[in-house]
Parts: C-alpha cells; sequence; structure tokens
C-alpha cells in the first residue's frame, strides 16, 4: 500500500510487526524527503514513528482520544490518518497544518501549539467520558520536555486524585527543542539507566501475551519499582502523583511497544507508560542534534543536510542581533543576566551562554518561573534580559504583570518573534503581546525600524530603571555599520522622515514596516509624513498634539492586532484631551490568523503595503 493510499488507520489491524517496522522505515523516508522540500519539524516526528504506528495499532481512533503534546510531533498520525498526499502543501496557505488540527480530521481530538496542555486535556476528556457513561480511552503523548512544565505537574496531581482511567505515554528522549535541563532531567536520566528496563523485556515476552492486566503485570510493575529504588518514583514523581507506572520501553520496538499498550487498555485508574525514544532517528544530521537545529527545519538538501536558503552577507537574524548586543553591554556590566524558556537555540543564545556561563540561565519550558526568576533578580540588582517567543510570553502574563511591573523592576523582557510568523500559524503568530503588555503600568514598549535602532533601544533599555520590552520580528535584517554598538535614546519620541509643512498626510507606523513605507512614499514623490513610532508606551504625546495641530490626515499601519493596538490607543489618548485628528487604523481584524507566507497573509487580511498606499493616495487628493 501507498502511503498516499491510507485512508485511516484500521489497516494496520492486519499487518504483522515485520509489515509494520518496513512501513515505519517507509514513513521515516517519507518525511525527510517531503520535510526537506516544504521543511517542519523534523527531529521530533522521526522519533515517535513506531510509537505512533503502535498507538494506532492498538487503539481505536477517533473512537480512542490518541493526541500529542504540542503537535509538531503529529506527522506520522497524519500519515496513517489519510493526510499523505496534503503534505506536499504543509504549512502552506490553506494546507496542512504543522500541528493536530481539528478541521482537518476527525482524528485530531485536540489541538495546541505550545506546551504541556495535553495532560490538563486528558483529563477533562476522561471526566466528560465517565459523566456520560461512555467507554474509550484516553492517550496523551507527552514529552519528558513538557513534563516538567508546571503547568503539566499541576495536571498530574489533579489525575492522581482523580483517579480516572487513563493512559498517559511518557515520550523521553532527553529534549524537548533543544536538551533538557534542570533536576527532573537528571532524575529521569537516572530512570532510564535503571535495570528494570532488562527486566521489563523479558517479562514482557514471558508474561504480556494476552490484554488482560492481571498479576503477573502487577507483579512486573512490582519488580521494576524494586529495581529503580531510590530513583525518581520513589522520589515522588509519579508514584506521589498516585500514578502507576511501567517502563522505561524501548520506543522503536514494535513488539514491545504493541505487549505494553495491550496490556495497559484493561487497567483501571491512571497508568504512565514510559517510553525510550530517540529524537531524529534514521537521519544522521538529526541524531547527532545536541543544539536543537533540526528541531524545526526550512528546506534542505537531504544528502548533506545543508539549508537551501542561507542566510544573506550583511543580513543578520533579529535574534542574533538582540542576544549579540546584550552580549557585548555584559562585557563591561557584570550584572548583566541572561534567561530563557528552552530557546537558547530558537533565540541564538549560544553565544552569550558560551561566553558568561555564570550569567546564563535556560529555565526549561517555564516561562512563569523564568519571569519571576528574572524578577528576583533585578530586585536583588542584577540587570537581567528574559528573551520569550511572542506566543510563549502569553504564558507568563501574570507575572510580567505582578512581579516585574507592579513592583518597576529593570527587567528588559526581549520579545522574539513578534508579529506574523508565516508557516507555524495561528498558534505561533506574535500580534497579541501589545494588547498585553500596553495596559501594565510602568511597562516601556518598543519595537525598532533597522538594526541600528534596535541596538539603541537596548543600551537605552539597560541604562534605565523601569520593566522595559523591546519586540523583534522572525527574520534577518541588514547589518549597515557592523562597527556600531548603540546609544542611548528618548524614551517615548517618535521620529518623523519625509516631513513638510504642506504634506497633508501621515503613516504612523513601527518595525521593519517603516523603511518599506517610507521607500513607497518616496519613490512616487507623496507628500505624506512617514513617523516611526518606535515607542508603543509610552508614545510621542507632543508629536501626536502637533499632527492635530496641523489637521493632517493620519493614518496607523501595523501588522498586529487591531484591538488593543497603537491605534485603538492613539484614539483614546486623542478623545481624553477632547482633541480633533483624522484617523484611519490599519491592524488585524478580530479573527484568528492561519498559516501562509506573510506576504500573502497580508494581502488577505487587507494589511499590504499596496493596500495602504491605495487608502494613502486617497486622502492626499
Amino acid at each position: 500500500m501507498k502511503l498516499t493510499d491510507i485512508q485511516d488507520p484500521k489497516f494496520l489491524k492486519s499487518l504483522s510487526v515485520k509489515e509494520m517496522e518496513d512501513l515505519s522505515a517507509e514513513i521515516r523516508t517519507f518525511l525527510i524527503q517531503s520535510i526537506s522540500k516544504t521543511g517542519g519539524h523534523l527531529a521530533s516526528n522521526l522519533g515517535v514513528v513506531e510509537l505512533t504506528v503502535a498507538l494506532h495499532y492498538v487503539f481505536n481512533s477517533p473512537t480512542d482520544k490518541i493526541f500529542f503534546d504540542v503537535g509538531h510531533q503529529s506527522y506520522t498520525h497524519k500519515i496513517l490518518t489519510g493526510r499523505a498526499a496534503e503534505f506536499e502543501h504543509l504549512r502552506q496557505y490553506e494546507g496542512l497544518s504543522g500541528f493536530e488540527k481539528r478541521k482537518e480530521s476527525v482524528h485530531d481530538v485536540w489541538e495546541a501549539g505550545h506546551s504541556s496542555t495535553s495532560l490538563s486535556a486528558a483529563l477533562g476528556m476522561a471526566v466528560a467520558r465517565d459523566m456520560s457513561h461512555q467507554e474509550y480511552h484516553v492517550i496523551p503523548v507527552i514529552g519528558d520536555g513538557a513534563l516538567s512544565s508546571g503547568m503539566a505537574l499541576e495536571a498530574l496531581n489533579e489525575i492522581g486524585s482523580e483517579k480516572r482511567n487513563m493512559i498517559i505515554v511518557f515520550n523521553d528522549n532527553n529534549m524537548s527543542i533543544s536538551k533538557n535541563v534542570g533536576a527532573l532531567t537528571s532524575e529521569f536520566s537516572r530512570l532510564r539507566s535503571s535495570s528494570g528496563y532488562t527486566k521489563l523485556k523479558a517479562s514482557m515476552k514471558k508474561n504480556l501475551r494476552t490484554s488482560n492486566f492481571g498479576e503477573a503485570v502487577y507483579s512486573g510493575l512490582k519488580s521494576i519499582k524494586d529495581a529503580i529504588k531510590d530513583s525518581v518514583l520513589d522520589k515522588g514523581i509519579f508514584q506521589e502523583f498516585n500514578l502507576d507506572y511501567i517502563g522505561p520501553i524501548d520506543g522503536h520496538n514494535l513488539h514491545d511497544l504493541i505487549q505494553v499498550f495491550e496490556a495497559v487498555k484493561d487497567h483501571e485508574g491512571p497508568i504512565v507508560v514510559h517510553v525510550i525514544t530517540k529524537k531524529g532517528k534514521g537521519y544522521v544530521p538529526c541524531e547527532n542534534d545536541k543544539d536543537g537545529k533540526w528541531h524545526g527545519v526550512g528546506p534542505f538538501n537531504v544528502l548533506t543536510g545543508k539549508a537551501l536558503h542561507e542566510i544573506p552577507d550583511g543580513y543578520m537574524p533579529w535574534s542574533q542581533l538582540a542576544c549579540e548586543t546584550v552580549r557585548v553591554l555584559a562585557e563591561k556590566d557584570d550584572t548583566i543576566t541572561a534567561i530563557t524558556p528552552a530557546m537558547i537555540t530558537g533565540s541564538y543564545m549560544q553565544k552569550f551562554f558560551a561566553e558568561f556561563p555564570d550569567r546564563s540561565f535556560d529555565t526549561g519550558i517555564a516561562e512563569e518561573h523564568a519571569a519571576t526568576f528574572a524578577a528576583g533578580m533585578a530586585i536583588s540588582g542584577l540587570h537581567p534580559y528574559f528573551v520569550v517567543y511572542s506566543s510563549f510570553l502569553q504564558r507568563c502574563y501574570d507575572q510580567i504583570n505582578h512581579d516585574i511591573c507592579r513592583m518597576d523592576l529593570p527587567v528588559v523582557i526581549g520579545i522574539d518573534h513578534a508579529g506574523l510568523v508565516g508557516p507555524d500559524g495561528e498558534t505561533h503568530h506574535g500580534i497579541y503581546d501589545i494588547g498585553l503588555l500596553s495596559p501594565l503600568p510602568n511597562m516601556i514598549l518598543s519595537q525598532a525600524c533597522d538594526a541600528d535602532e534596535m541596538q539603541d533601544l537596548i543600551t537605552t533599555a539597560f541604562h534605565q530603571k523601569h520593566p522595559f520590552a523591546i519586540r523583534f520580528p522572525k527574520g534577518c535584517t541588514k547589518i549597515s555599520d557592523p562597527s556600531y554598538i548603540g546609544k542611548e535614546i528618548p524614551i517615548g519620541t517618535w521620529v518623523k522622515y519625509n516631513d513638510a509643512p504642506d504634506n497633508k498626510a501621515a503613516v504612523l507606523t513601527y518595525g521593519e514596516d517603516v523603511s518599506k513605507v517610507l521607500e513607497k512614499v518616496t519613490a512616487n514623490e507623496l507628500p505624506v509624513t512617514v513617523i516611526n513610532c518606535r515607542f508603543l508606551k509610552p508614545f510621542d504625546e507632543k508629536m501626536l498634539i502637533e499632527l492635530s495641530q496641523r489637521k493632517m490626515k493620519c493614518i496607523v499601519y501595523e501588522v498586529d492586532m487591531k484591538i488593543g493596538g497603537l491605534g485603538e490607543h492613539i484614539l483614546g489618548f486623542m478623545n481624553d484631551l477632547s482633541l480633533p485628528l483624522q484617523l484611519k487604523v490599519f491592524g488585524i481584524p478580530d479573527e484568528y490568523v492561519q498559516q501562509g507566507s506573510e506576504r500573502l497573509l497580508r494581502k488577505n487580511l487587507s494589511i499590504d503595503l499596496n493596500t495602504l498606499m491605495e487608502e494613502v493616495q486617497k486622502e492626499i487628493k
């Protein structure tokens, strides 16, 4: 059977273990070849091929609820549920999502793009099942990185209390995006290396020949626990949550996986099945990756492993520029520290971590902890740089509000991947942080238009005493002067370009769009002032009053949510002062934005430059 002929997982029931091993090899080859063309999450998906096949062989989706924490490792699940043909358009506009998506298939019973939600969702499903007197299995698959998150541990606590039937597959590959950190990781390592695994394999062959979960299996569980005495279980991770446990099991051995899943089907109460997998299995560059470079990739050459689209000469990723600027400042200021929630590679923190290991902190997937951790440093005289993706920042809003802003602490927050992020889609677009952070007292919020201004903002941030957030997008920026190191600029000031006394209109924007709008205006010789609104809070009140006095027609152009955005805040300010200002606001409407190229998304949302310029032409007639 061709992979593209698969309609649903039922066909697996008639296959032998050998045939499923051959199928797994075919899926792995398909994933490598397909993702090399479209980009996507490669290493995580290569690691769960056999695990996913075994789950669909033993259980009956969609009646049984099989779903993956985060969902970026669900590609094999998508293939087995009839979507192989759609991989040609993976992560493209109106194409196959890189995560589980309910609208794609009845087999996608949950969807997420962020870590550690699966256990809470699974408990909710189990409660709903029991209240409606139905019978089906709930099987969340969660990784060791996600399991260290506070939300996952909160869910484990409730799961142990509720004692609902649930099969938790603990997918342990000692990686999240990059290498895991923390005490739990050390304890999981001890668990992996215990003699219980060897004893388990022998027990599997002898005792787990049927689907009955009888005394033999219970004895096996006890012997495994005894074999790992003084390890993580006896210190409280699963046992102290009142969860039964079996494992660790070779996550690439279909025979063992099937036997265990058949056995636990009849188990009463929640049970953890500990599965050891290798992230990136089957593709050498992925298998050798310790830094997370192969977690999410763009198109690449399968033979060489090299990316097809290199960064042009003279350009640098915004994330790298931000961290490099902080690193240079840290060379002269030993109070500067760096904090990241499991995104060392994603936010280009490697060089800072290498040069200042005693001042570098990877908290793991724990954004809430990271924010308050930074606050604790700041209140004690340090100057922390907390860098976090915009979409992940949402998870620590309470901590930024209560623990950083309320105490007016000088934490510098690097908001990475701000704005539209393209193929990762609606769970990852960084378009909400302006609306979230702007209402917070003491918060300074900014975004640079180019590399030099980025360095200016970071320099300014470390020479003041308030919470200071700097947004920067995914992608690269041109480096005009490699020797430039940044200077302090007045907080709350904007900059005017192409201004003239007889100009009839002004476009107010920020970030990379400043230069794009200015280029359009000057190329067409339009009498339009372009204003770089580099500070989103506080903003330049004097300039706004001047625009009102000049009776200029103003257009706010932002590629973030219109609700809670800069335009809305300007309207509120002008209304409070009873000042007239003819203002039109471009922004993302009240809807979630799907995946797709930024150019196409802007066009479909009517916030592209051509639509803007059409409006500008109307205003100056």
